[in-house]
């Protein structure tokens, strides 16, 4: 079941809500349970049981890490273990059709028989929870929250339907205070609804109507120039930040507050500023959890640029088993470095149209190769991007381009550079007045520290997101029946462009969102 599909908006959602908000504060964790193994149980229900095995596991190893002490020998042993049986879990899913087929290529071509093993199904949304798993029984190691002994409550965290199959990469110890405690109010249910509504429009209006155009451009055989620099770009970005909307959106309506996972990344002057807007619940995750644990920047200069290219060249691997996958990641990482060591200022406070245009085809040549099913590919369409030979499109794309295809591509831009300058000018980085403390936030998303808007009847030192300041120093919104004339007016221009996303939704065929693949 995925978000935009009719069974979800007219069958599971209502009924949901309405049996959410009729069941008392007590039993309101169990019912989301309930709900996200049916909603998981409606792609495979076998693969249900893989899920709730790898809860119960990290429950468990959980428990025992706490039992030992903080940071003790003991503890260490127990973590070891839990994140080794996470990673072979992980490891055979996702990477042993990859791997045999790897061992089989270099057999063949020595003349051997290759090896024959069964194609292994990947279960949907296993990088996600395996992710949010370990990064649990390590917080638990490092001290960072209590291993909890409600298995309710952690099953429910593990497996809470809004985030399930595509994310955002949520933490225990920010939401754990939440589970216990979250406030339900008219005002941030009707944030989530709006919010959900501009994921929608996202994803079925702007990503859907793209998908053809990138998908047919990287099928043709001799794309033009003009045809390799056109779609991809945009389609993921309103696909993938489109599904984080919807679930942010979602757990608002249910009291919850999930981290931003998208902050307008292609207005970025640089690929680590770029890492802090992108996807940035991974990126936290992957400096909190492999950078740091690497090293970080505690053992020299050289050592620093090593933890930041393996650091993203594990994250290329974790998006998918293929080698373009792994290329993307280098790619990334080297680029890290590279701005690492030439001391780049990652925190402009005035926009550089050259090193921007310089980062954004940077960011570009790396979606090819991550769009790319194979290495000739991606080959074919760079050598298409860089012949600077024929920029009109070819004559197979202008015969299946639309009217409406151009005119989603041209407001897709629009839209991306609108918000991003927008963005870019109302959140300004404070002036640094001394070094910072923490020397190893610097890795692939740190970020300066801002303030988290709630809003009426949110507990603001119940908040806890990543990168962000909290307690006293959350803003509170006014009151959404107390907004000015311009709100309403786009409150209403969201509930239209839903509704016609509804419709163009029933109307068209059925379109994954992207990141299902990892």
């Amino acid at each position: 079941m995925v978000f935009s599909s009719n069974v979800f908006l007219f069958l599971f959602l209502p009924i949901f809500l309405g049996l959410y908000y009729l069941s008392g504060q007590r039993y309101r964790n169990l019912l989301l349970l309930i709900a996200s193994y049916m909603f998981y149980a409606w792609w495979r229900v076998d693969f249900l049981a893989l899920f709730a095995a790898v809860t119960l596991w990290n429950y468990w190893i959980g428990l025992k890490v706490g039992a030992a002490g903080v940071r003790t020998k003991p503890a260490q042993r127990w973590l070891l273990l839990g994140v080794a049986v996470d990673l072979c879990i992980l490891g055979y899913f996702k990477y042993a059709n990859f791997g045999v087929d790897s061992i089989n290529a270099m057999m063949t071509s020595v003349g051997l028989e290759p090896f024959i093993l069964t194609h292994v199904l990947l279960p949907i949304g296993i990088s996600f929870y395996i992710f949010e798993s370990i990064s649990y029984i390590i917080d638990v190691y490092r001290g960072d929250t209590p291993a909890t002994r409600n298995l309710i409550d952690f099953a429910a965290f593990v497996a809470i339907f809004p985030h399930l199959i595509a994310g955002p990469v949520l933490r225990f110890r920010d939401l754990a205070d939440q589970f216990n405690n979250r406030t339900h109010t008219l005002d941030k249910f009707s944030e989530g609804c709006t919010r959900f509504m501009q994921g929608f429009i996202k994803k079925v209006f702007i990503a859907d109507t793209l998908a053809v155009v990138a998908d047919h451009c990287f099928a043709l055989q001799n794309p033009t120039t003009g045809d390799a620099w056109l779609g991809y770009t945009a389609q993921l970005y309103f696909d993938f930040s489109g599904y984080s909307d919807m679930a942010i959106g979602l757990g608002l309506m249910m009291g919850f507050r999930f981290m931003e996972n998208f902050k307008q990344p292609y207005i970025s002057q640089s690929i680590t500023e770029f890492w802090r807007r992108w996807h940035i619940s991974l990126s936290t995750w992957l400096r909190d959890y492999l950078y740091i644990t690497l090293g970080g920047n505690r053992k020299g200069t050289l050592t620093t640029y090593r933890n930041l290219f393996l650091t993203m060249l594990l994250g290329g691997l974790w998006h998918g088993a293929n080698i373009t996958y792994i290329v993307w990641g280098a790619w990334h990482g080297m680029w890290l470095a590279i701005e690492k060591a030439i001391g780049l200022n990652t925190s402009p406070r005035s926009f550089n149209p050259i090193r921007w245009a310089l980062t954004f085809l940077l960011v570009v040549m790396g979606w090819v190769i991550f769009r790319a099913e194979n290495l000739h590919v991606a080959g074919r369409m760079y050598g298409a991007m860089f012949s600077f030979g024929e920029w009109s499109l070819s004559e197979l794309n202008q015969a299946s381009l639309t009217g409406l295809q151009i005119a989603t591509l041209i407001v897709a831009y629009v839209t991306l550079a609108f918000f991003g300058l927008r963005d870019f000018y109302s959140n300004q980085p404070p002036v640094k007045t001394k070094p910072a403390v923490n020397v190893d936030a610097d890795g692939p998303a740190a970020a300066t520290a801002g303030t988290i808007k709630a809003v009426p009847g949110d507990n603001p030192a119940s908040i806890h997101q990543p990168g962000y300041t909290v307690g006293v120093e959350a803003q509170v919104q006014p009151a959404y029946w107390t907004a000015d004339w311009s709100r309403y007016a786009m409150r209403a221009l969201v509930l239209l462009l839903f509704i016609a996303s509804i419709l163009k939704l029933s109307a068209q065929s059925f379109s994954p969102f992207l990141y299902f693949q990892f």
